[in-house]
């Protein structure tokens, strides 16, 4: 069974590299929007998720207004799995002709000079890969970390795709600290997706008007090993091009006690994950619950 998954993940993985993008793109958003309509656990996530999203202060989203945005999530997440099939195939300057960091390159570079590493904490949104392949493209090869799939032939398939774009990408077990501690060590780029608690083990946080558990991994990090900690997202579009948000240095200087530390820059860091999923919730793609409601 499990050699089965690992044949059938890479020959669709082999399809969408051949396939002309537009094809890919276009049979993956009509399969995701239609999936939304009878995957009801998966909707009613993401309708909770982004109405949450475009709630303000003043300002109360229409149901009307919620669908359409739970629609074109759906659809922005098959293109999302469209694209990153179709990255490994194609040639580096494609990717870097359609890739801009829009606001906050001199913050990544200025990270960068300092010599103590760099954190990244990352939403769910766009095509973070995208960016990473960039960033390898501008001497900023980045070190990340995902949850480990079930084989392990499957997530070795996964990561040698990335490999070959520029990303480091390693498992989500008691090895990755060490992994990234090194990477810090050396001055490198460490990328941590951080709006989803998959440990369970985070920090409650006020995020989006409600407490819910964000990883601690960026906060220790930074607060353990001097690294700058910046938050970033890499957003689809315009077209079939893609940019990037890179926020100002989050203050992740030592206060006092290193838990208590922990617990301030985290919400630090889900202050500035709400701003850069609130300019595209549509591209939000979290389908499991973050909210009691």
């Amino acid at each position: 069974m499990a050699s089965g998954r690992v044949t059938f993940f890479k020959a669709v993985s082999s399809v969408f590299e051949l396939l002309p993008e537009s094809v890919d793109r276009r049979v993956s958003k009509v399969a995701a929007t239609a999936a939304g309509f009878w995957q009801l656990g998966a909707r009613a996530n993401l309708t909770t998720n982004v109405r949450h999203a475009l709630t303000g202060p003043r300002r109360r989203p229409s149901t009307a207004l919620v669908e359409r945005v739970v629609n074109r999530g759906f659809a922005s997440y098959g293109e999302y799995w469209a694209e990153g099939g179709k990255l490994p195939a194609l040639d580096l300057d494609d990717i870097v002709s359609r890739f801009v960091i829009s606001e906050g390159e001199e913050h990544l570079r200025a990270a960068s000079a300092r010599g103590k590493g760099v954190v990244i904490a990352l939403p769910h949104v766009g095509s973070w890969e995208w960016g990473g392949a960039y960033l390898a493209h501008l001497g900023f090869p980045m070190t990340a970390v995902a949850e480990a799939l079930d084989p392990p032939e499957l997530f070795e398939h996964f990561r040698a795709k990335r490999h070959a774009i520029g990303l480091n990408i390693e498992p989500l077990d008691e090895r990755a600290g060490t992994v990234l501690l090194q990477t810090l060590a050396a001055g490198g780029v460490v990328g941590l997706l951080c709006d989803r608690d998959i440990q369970g083990n985070g920090i409650p946080t006020q995020f989006f008007g409600e407490t819910v558990s964000i990883p601690a991994g960026p906060a220790t990090l930074a607060l353990r090993t001097g690294a700058t900690l910046l938050a970033a997202a890499c957003y689809s579009g315009p077209g079939d091009g893609h940019h990037a948000v890179i926020t100002g240095p989050i203050d992740a200087e030592r206060q006092g006690k290193l838990r208590e530390d922990v617990h301030r820059v985290t919400q630090l860091v889900a202050n500035e994950l709400e701003g850069l999923i609130r300019r595209a919730p549509e591209q939000w793609h979290v389908l499991q619950p973050r909210f009691d409601a």
